[in-house]
């Protein structure tokens, strides 16, 4: 039998099983799914079907073929498909949310972390940060953390690396195979989380925070990465930095704990010593990361910082911008160190 009978035939089959074909070159319906049929799927017995005439070989075979492939699946098969049991992985925000795009080559142009990035220093550098973190955020640390999931990145002065630190953490985190991160941009006076991943301002936690009928869904910003989601510093508006330690900002972190039990959430706010919101702030986290340049920042400024988060179940202290001596290095670092309570 030749490939353009057994084409021929394969459609009547279709037919008879009560598979609609579209007219040739109409749009397929919005009502049912585009699908390929399996043969298990097919009679086991159907009359025999002859090409159409006026065409030569080739043509019939392509319209057979075209016509086959483009069949809407029966009602009954798609009806009978089991359920897929959601996972962490698949936690993601509502499709009314907005989808943005991040260039992840630009990224690794300017030395940061995306998903797909081989084995690099830096890459490892954030595996050894995020470990501990992430342990504590899913209960597995050596001792049990409140809210461990809500992490706040923080430095102890301005122009520390701590937005850099944010978004290399949250991507190194949205790479696990089983983690979902939302990586929210606290430092409302100086926003730099969309701006690093070259994205454009637009709404986010000031506009929930001001109140009206703005929700959570309609800020958030559903990625090119799936595991990352972004809430940016929204509007700016007079009283924006007072709004970060207000009762309203109180009861949206808790929203977003109790909404997103399973992700992790990455807070990116303003230095310990510039203002008081970041300290509000830290009251609610169950992590603080603390960001220090090297060669920069005093001793005592980090003492004084880490002073003012003495409530946080676990600190951690980033060393960043470290100067590297290997070839392979980049010409930075990182070093860490973690503990609890008082440590």
């Amino acid at each position: 039998m030749s490939l353009i009978e057994q084409a021929a035939k394969r459609l009547a089959q279709l037919r008879q099983a009560g598979v609609e074909f579209p007219a040739e070159d109409a749009a397929p319906s919005p009502h049912r799914p585009a699908a390929y049929v399996t043969p298990a799927a097919l009679p086991a017995a159907v009359p025999e079907a002859r090409p159409a005439s006026g065409l030569d070989d080739a043509a019939n075979h392509q319209r057979l073929v075209d016509a086959f492939q483009k069949a809407a699946a029966p009602p009954e098969v798609v009806a009978s498909a089991p359920p897929v049991a959601a996972t962490a992985a698949q936690l993601v925000p509502p499709a009314s949310s907005k989808q943005v795009f991040i260039d992840l080559m630009a990224l690794d142009a300017k030395h940061m972390i995306t998903p797909d990035q081989p084995k690099s220093r830096i890459s490892e550098e954030y595996r050894l940060i995020k470990r501990p973190l992430i342990a504590n955020a899913m209960g597995r640390g050596a001792a049990p953390v409140a809210n461990g999931n809500l992490i706040m990145v923080t430095s102890a002065l301005p122009r520390e690396g701590k937005s850099y630190t944010a978004v290399n953490l949250a991507i190194s985190i949205a790479a696990e195979l089983d983690k979902t991160v939302l990586l929210v941009d606290a430092d409302v006076a100086r926003p730099s989380v969309l701006n690093i991943l070259g994205l454009p301002p637009g709404p986010g936690l000031l506009d929930l925070l001001a109140g009206g009928s703005v929700t959570l869904a309609d800020v958030l910003l559903r990625t090119n990465i799936e595991t990352l989601t972004l809430l940016p510093s929204g509007t700016p508006r007079k009283g924006a930095t007072e709004m970060i330690a207000s009762d309203a900002m109180v009861r949206l972190v808790r929203e977003m704990a109790d909404r997103y039990p399973d992700r992790i959430i990455i807070f990116d706010s303003p230095p310990l010593l510039l203002t008081s919101e970041s300290r509000v702030l830290a009251t609610h986290m169950g992590q603080v990361v603390v960001v220090v340049q090297a060669e920069r920042t005093s001793q005592a400024e980090v003492r004084q910082a880490l002073a003012t988060i003495d409530t946080c179940p676990v600190r951690m202290v980033v060393l960043n911008q470290v100067r590297a001596q290997e070839e392979s290095g980049y010409g930075y670092g990182y070093g860490y160190g973690y503990g609890y309570g008082h440590s």
